[in-house]
Formats: C-alpha cells, sequence, structure tokens
C-alpha cells in the first residue's frame, strides 16, 4: 500500500450526534487538496454508537479510512498516541471531532508547512467556548510559558500539523502521562503558528469538566518542568530565614517587655498560614511522585481491541491489536493483523449497531 502524503488522526468519544456532520464537511475538503491521504479514527471506548457510525463509514471509504478501536476510555491524548503509531502519512494532522476547528483550514496548516516549518500549531480566530474556560485558557497559557519556556499562543487547540520526524520521536517517548503540543514543540527544530477559525460544538458537549483541565494541566507542568519543585525549595529556605528572623525577634522582645499573650491569634494565623502551604507544596511533590510510580509499573498505556483497514489486496480487514505498554515501539503491528475477514466481525460489541448481533 502507497505511503499517504498526509494522515488525519481523529479522536473520536461518545460523539455520534455529531460524526455525520464531519464525514460531510471532512472528506470533500481533503479531496480538494489533491494529494494521497488517509483518515485515522481513534474511538476511545465510546458507550454511545460512535464505533458503529466509524464502522459504517469505514464501509463506505476503505481506500482512506482506517479506525482504531480501544477497549476502554484512555484520554484524548492516548488516543492521539495510539493514532500516531498507526499512520502512516509524512504528514500529520490531528484534528477533533467536534468541528470547532474546521477541516477546510487543513490546507492552512499544510501550506505553512510549505515554507520549511515541522511543526505548526494553531490559535483559534474568535473563540466560542464560555467565557470561564477561555479565562481559565489564558491563564495558564502565560504561567505555562513562565514555567516551561514553552511558547503556544493557544495550547488548548489540538489543530495542528506535524512532520514525519516530529511524530517518529514521540512515537520514541515513552511517558505515560504527557501533553502532546507541549512535546512536539520540545522536538521541533522549526515551528509556527497560523490563524483559523473555531465555531461553536456542532452537537454534543465538552468531554473536558474543569477537574479533566486542571488535571491536563498539571501534566503538562510536571512532565515538562521542575520549576514548580524548585520554587517551593527556594519558597521553604525563604520561609526558613524569616522564621529564625521572627524567632530572635521574640526572644528580644520578651527579654525587653516581658510574656503577653495579645499576639496569640496573630500566631495562630501565622503557623496556619505556613501549615497551608506546606501541605500545597507536599500535594505538588505526590503529582510528581504519583507519575513516576504510574511510570515504573510500565502499565499498559493503551489497549487496543481491534483494528479496521484495508489490506494490501485491498480486501477489508479487521485486525485484533494489543496492549501499548509505554516500553513498546509499536501498536499492534501490521504483520500480525488478520487478512479479508469482514469488518462486520468484530469483536468490538460496540461496533453493531442497534438490533444487529
Amino acid at each position: 500500500m502507497s505511503t499517504p502524503q498526509l494522515s488525519v488522526v481523529i479522536p473520536v468519544y461518545n460523539e455520534e450526534q455529531g460524526l455525520h456532520a464531519l464525514f460531510d464537511r471532512l472528506y470533500p475538503a481533503l479531496d480538494k487538496l489533491g494529494i494521497g491521504y488517509e483518515i485515522l479514527f481513534v474511538n476511545d471506548g465510546s458507550r454511545d454508537r460512535s464505533a458503529a457510525i466509524l464502522r459504517e463509514q469505514f464501509q463506505k471509504r476503505p481506500d482512506v479510512t482506517r479506525v482504531v478501536l480501544f477497549n476502554g476510555n484512555f484520554g484524548q491524548h492516548m488516543a492521539i498516541m495510539a493514532g500516531f503509531e498507526h499512520c502512516r502519512g509524512q504528514r500529520v494532522v490531528t484534528l477533533d471531532a467536534d468541528l470547532q476547528n474546521p477541516p477546510e483550514d487543513t490546507g492552512l496548516l499544510l501550506a505553512k508547512m510549505d515554507e520549511g516549518y515541522d511543526y505548526v500549531g494553531s490559535i483559534r480566530r474568535q473563540r466560542n467556548d464560555s467565557w470561564w474556560r477561555h479565562v481559565a485558557s489564558r491563564a495558564m497559557n502565560g504561567l505555562r510559558e513562565k514555567i516551561t519556556r514553552i511558547k503556544m499562543t493557544d495550547q488548548g487547540c489540538m489543530f495542528r500539523a506535524y512532520d514525519r520526524n516530529i511524530i517518529d520521536a514521540i512515537n520514541s517517548c515513552k511517558e505515560v502521562n504527557t501533553f502532546i503540543p507541549a512535546l512536539a514543540y520540545s522536538f521541533a527544530r522549526n515551528p509556527a503558528e497560523v490563524v483559523v477559525g473555531h465555531e461553536e460544538r456542532a452537537a454534543g458537549e465538552s468531554k473536558y469538566s474543569l477537574y479533566s483541565l486542571i488535571r491536563l494541566n498539571f501534566d503538562l507542568m510536571t512532565s515538562f518542568s521542575l520549576v514548580p519543585l524548585q520554587m517551593f525549595s527556594m519558597l521553604g529556605m525563604l520561609i526558613s530565614v524569616l522564621s529564625g528572623l521572627f524567632f530572635v525577634f521574640l526572644v528580644v522582645r520578651r527579654l525587653v517587655i516581658g510574656p503577653e499573650a495579645e499576639g496569640l491569634f496573630t500566631l495562630f494565623a501565622l503557623m496556619f498560614f505556613l501549615i497551608g502551604i506546606a501541605l500545597f507544596g507536599i500535594g505538588l511533590l505526590g503529582e510528581y511522585v504519583g507519575r513516576i510510580y504510574q511510570q515504573v509499573r510500565h502499565r499498559p498505556r493503551y489497549l487496543v481491541e481491534a483494528v479496521l483497514e484495508q489490506s494490501e489486496k485491498g480486501e477489508e480487514g479487521s485486525g485484533k491489536g494489543k496492549a501499548a505498554a509505554p516500553d513498546a515501539a509499536e501498536t499492534a503491528p501490521r504483520k500480525a493483523r488478520a487478512k479479508a475477514k469482514p469488518a462486520g466481525d468484530a469483536a468490538h460489541p460496540s461496533l453493531f449497531a442497534d438490533g444487529e448481533e
């Protein structure tokens, strides 16, 4: 099978309401580019009919459509990592399935890469998110840039283009917790950004809660910088010096003025403040230790149950996958996949449409 010039990786999680609208816009937009392409959908353990709809679309366009099926929900970034390990294109574009980023702007990313850039991020022209997400995103962008020294104008936008060298470098990483846009930036030799459109979600609702966004930013901070720990180390030294000076002051005051109880509540307030700082520092240290714990267990980052793709002979195939462990170079080797097995016989239970068995 010839190597396509472009691979589009799309993670899917409970998107059945908007998938048909995505298909109606995505395929014509890529056809207009006039280059060889493939679209790789990664179903991240959807609990609705997303997997069945993806199977139907694969049967309609098996020449350019491939589907990776997880046997559970492992998160957006793990879905993209699986897409990177299975894609074949010389250039790779990641796109969300919610149509907030128009597929028609894919040509803008590729045109920028034609200028010699190996990694192209995107900046949403006019965000249509809720006000709190907009404010939180700007605050985290500023904090992230100061801590990690990674300059991304819009870190929350996953509509990005990667050169094959960047994809190979990402695939060589064994990290359990990571933030793909920042990881790609650290490998890029000549990164750039372009302005793209941003629309309201076509259907459904966002899969990122406030808690998920906070955890995602913890992954970003702890995976790419030790500055938070170093800041607390310096803060601890400063507080130790100030505490020593304050102790000397209290001793001198007692000798000069004598014992007094008027400052008792002030001391309590100061003590609670210092305890709060200590607890926050312990929690931050725990985040780093927790990530080390997850890494050293060497558990699979995700499990691929099946891959729907057309074999080299032009037949539809459904291959069983395997666990993608942190030390595995490739998930579900293509040579081990079954040939000429009907796509409808895939083991994933959600592949069957309503009423099918």
